[in-house]
């Protein structure tokens, strides 16, 4: 069940971060829809623009502390990705 916990954590992370480009993506199409009269960004806008990122982060925090929890292995720097590593057996 803790592994279940890891994912969700991992895939709300990526939601954040992609909402967050997307959210940047659609500021820059509508730029005035983003702006009031004296061209000041909307505080709608501004919470939106700084609250994704952030939230994303601690969802990444979150990710490593049931990364940590469920007993996963942390990703080696520069391992091969390429190939499944062999399973070791017990003698």
């Amino acid at each position: 069940m803790r592994v279940g916990g890891w994912l969700f954590c991992r895939g709300l992370r990526w939601l954040l971060w992609v909402s967050a480009v997307a959210y940047y993506v659609e500021v820059l199409l509508y730029r005035p829809n983003h702006l009031n009269s004296f061209g000041n960004t909307l505080p709608t806008t501004e919470f939106w623009m700084f609250g994704l990122p952030l939230a994303a982060i601690f969802a990444g925090f979150l990710e490593l502390m049931m990364r940590e929890r469920t007993g996963l292995p942390r990703p080696a720097i520069g391992r091969n990705w390429s190939r499944p590593r062999a399973v070791e057996r017990a003698p």
